[in-house]
């Protein structure tokens, strides 16, 4: 069992990426469309800034601390370009250019009282269970 500070941490970055995505209006799909016609570049800054934190952090974190906050031990994910990664990529992007919605931003605009985005974070749920029940990782 982990400790309560863990789930408080985990709590508390979920809380703060949620208010982060709240004041950037990426929680409205009205702002994502916009950005997607090229006539609001505001959340290309929120996309650089993020871009750059995280880099930042991936760099900097391992050389500034022997183990991470929450875990034992840094480690490396390995992953491939497949073609079923490119086609899980390019459905992402055809709901997100659709929709307007990205999993992050609907469960922050649910804590924001934005209803009507249950709907799309229904659907994403939905499709990530048909892809593990019927394409999982053994399915090739």
């Amino acid at each position: 069992m982990k400790p309560a500070f863990y789930w408080l941490a985990i709590l508390l970055s979920g809380a703060l990426f949620g208010a982060g995505l709240t004041l950037s209006t990426m929680i409205h799909p009205e702002a994502i469309f916009a950005f997607l016609l090229f006539e609001n570049f505001g959340l290309l800054l929120v996309l650089g800034s993020a871009t750059g934190l995280a880099l930042l952090a991936y760099q900097l974190g391992p050389k500034m601390f022997s183990t991470p906050w929450l875990a034992q031990a840094y480690k490396t994910r390995p992953s491939e370009t497949t073609k079923r990664t490119l086609i899980g990529a390019a459905l992402f992007g055809v709901g997100w250019g659709i929709s307007g919605v990205c999993p992050g931003p609907a469960v922050a605009g649910l804590g924001a009282g934005n209803w009507p985005l249950l709907y799309a974070l229904i659907g994403m749920l939905a499709g990530a269970y048909v892809q593990g029940r019927w394409f999982g990782k053994n399915k090739d």
